[in-house]
């Protein structure tokens, strides 16, 4: 869908406008580009001492192809800002924080990243440095608001002996993948992370099974998963066949048409996977459908066929493929989630609550698989340009638009970004997150 504002204000007169009436000024986002380097300018790299993540972050970044430097040159604009926080254990020493962002957060450039590693608070082994840790939080998601010009800024919380599974992370968060992420906090275990062979192709050799993949962000996820190697076995509703088999012959995928709902389903999909692939390596629960009406003008049946696709039908798909080990060991499953699943909505009484259950059975699921190496996240989508979107009321889909860090709406491409991260090898040790893809929106915040 077209976001005319966003045409308008990179027009001359627009420009004008713009400056004069103090109007959002959205930028053209920084994304995914097959030969673009992952920092396409310096990366400052800082960190007051004692912290136990400078030095393997000034390795991996190198290794990344990363011009990495402690202090820019005159007149030049770094493309990322990473910081180790590790070290910060009295509220006292979160000066060095403000001293590194200070004199440089400025002159950062377009669509730049801001990267600030620390410690869980729930890790830290005196009161001190917990309370010093969670400030850190606040300080992220205040440089997400600021940055301006298309940048973001994350929080990577790293466990102890977790040092090693942070690399899949970091060139998510320093990348154009990651365009749309901003202002989150994202927790790295000492899960098993195992590095691909190839960044360029992370998922090659890889079986992924994507619901809902016949259209929208259903059908970026199976083209980006492809991208990056994986086969694709592109599942939706009988009826969507047509828009589904072009989805999946146009990434060199396969197909399953079948109603997830239907009480066959869950041996219907670990049969065809165990006959056809041996099994499945990423299971991504992206089919979800909305009926809106207000609670108390709701009829049951839109009640119950929200809760029933967007739900319970991923909880008894799991089941099936878990007890059956048709999901492999170090499998990765990725639930498309929504943040009105965290903040509610108008309206949508049914939908928040299905989403909000997404998150709790993430949370929930994520100690149990852990044991056989699995992991499982959420993605939470906010204002996405997609169909659904663009039937929204002219005054509310600006507002859904705007209202957020990057004053714009994101494309499905960035929550199938996001995806292809939670599902690689060397996101091992991500497990149990939530991670929204909203720009750092206003709701829920």
């Amino acid at each position: 869908m077209s976001d005319r504002y966003q045409r308008f204000v990179r027009s001359r007169p627009g420009r004008v406008l713009t400056r004069r009436l103090g109007l959002p000024n959205p930028v053209r986002l920084r994304r995914y580009e097959a030969d673009a380097p992952a920092v396409g300018r310096p990366a400052l790299l800082g960190g007051p001492p004692g912290g136990r993540l400078l030095e393997p972050l000034g390795k991996l970044l190198a290794g990344m192809g990363a011009d990495v430097r402690t202090e820019p040159a005159d007149g030049e604009r770094p493309g990322a800002l990473v910081f180790d926080a590790t070290g910060i254990r009295t509220s006292g020493e979160l000066r060095s924080a403000y001293e590194f962002f200070h004199p440089v957060l400025r002159g950062l450039d377009t669509c730049g990243r801001v990267v600030v590693l620390g410690t869980d608070p729930h890790d830290c082994d005196h009161p001190r440095e917990a309370t010093a840790q969670r400030a850190i939080e606040g300080l992220v998601r205040t440089i997400g608001k600021e940055a301006g010009r298309g940048s973001t800024a994350n929080l990577v919380y790293v466990a102890p002996e977790a040092e090693g599974a942070a690399e899949s992370t970091m060139r998510f968060l320093l990348s154009g993948r990651s365009a749309y992420v901003s202002g989150q906090v994202i927790r790295i275990g000492t899960g098993e992370a195992a590095q691909p062979v190839d960044w360029k192709h992370p998922l090659a050799g890889k079986i992924a099974l994507v619901t809902g993949a016949s259209r929208g962000i259903g059908e970026a996820i199976a083209e980006v998963l492809a991208r990056d190697g994986a086969h694709v076995v592109c599942l939706d509703v009988p009826a969507q066949g047509d828009a589904l088999a072009a989805v999946a012959n146009r990434v060199g995928g396969s197909t399953l048409q079948l109603d997830i709902t239907s009480p066959q389903a869950p041996e219907r999909i670990v049969r065809h996977l165990a006959d056809r692939h041996g099994c499945v390596h990423i299971v991504v629960h992206n089919a979800g459908v909305t009926r809106d009406k207000r609670l108390a003008n709701m009829r049951p049946e839109l009640w119950d066929q929200v809760l029933e696709v967007n739900l319970s039908a991923q909880e008894r798909i799991d089941e099936a493929l878990l007890s059956t080990g048709t999901l492999r060991a170090a499998g990765r499953i990725v639930c498309v989630s929504s943040i009105s699943g965290i903040a509610g909505n108008f309206g949508q009484a049914n939908y928040a609550t299905s989403k909000a259950g997404v998150i709790g059975r993430v949370q929930a699921l994520a100690r149990v698989v852990a044991d056989h190496a699995i992991t499982i996240n959420a993605v939470a989508p906010g204002f996405i340009e997609t169909r659904m979107t663009a039937a929204i009321p002219l005054v509310t889909r600006e507002a859904g638009r705007r209202m957020n860090s990057l004053q714009q709406g994101g494309l499905p491409v960035d929550v199938a970004e996001t995806i292809a991260w939670l599902a690689g090898p060397g996101s091992g040790g991500v497990n149990g997150n939530v991670v929204r893809v909203c720009g750092q929106s206003m709701l829920g915040a």
